[in-house]
């Protein structure tokens, strides 16, 4: 893992099924919306109830310069291709020392969209990568 650790003050930890799918920059997208059902009481014109319905879990996306551990999402986006089986998985948030901040166990991952990095001779930035998740559900651990 110590051809991992960037030079930033946190960064992301991702493992899926089981397999550490390596480390990343940024990770946006933890929430959820609870949708709200209004209902209007007979005879009560004064307020309307607001009632709490279903439960609306945002796309996790995550970045990162490429490595060798971009291969390990290529693996794993080609076997969703052959076939999507939802997985549990694991984002955890680390220190450069790597210990841990905080950890959220995700439910129900499937991948959404993944960008390949930009190659321009011209520009001298890292090759970034992003993997963007659906999920159903997360809770920290």
């Amino acid at each position: 893992m110590t051809d991992n650790i960037f030079a930033t003050s946190v960064f992301f930890k991702l493992a899926i099924g089981g397999s550490d799918l390596g480390a990343f920059h940024t990770c946006s997208g933890l929430g959820a919306e609870v949708e709200m059902e209004t209902y209007a009481e007979g005879g009560n014109n004064g307020f309307t109830w607001q009632l709490p319905g279903r439960i609306t879990w945002t796309n996790i996306t995550l970045t990162r310069p490429v490595t060798a551990d971009t291969l390990k999402i290529a693996r794993w986006l080609n076997e969703t291709i052959q076939r999507v089986e939802p997985k549990d998985g694991e984002i955890v948030a680390l220190r450069p020392d790597l210990s841990r901040i905080i950890s959220w166990q995700v439910h129900g991952i499937v991948p959404v969209r993944w960008q390949g990095p930009s190659f321009d001779p011209a520009n001298s930035q890292a090759a970034i990568e992003t993997l963007e998740i659906a999920h159903e559900g997360l809770e920290p651990s």
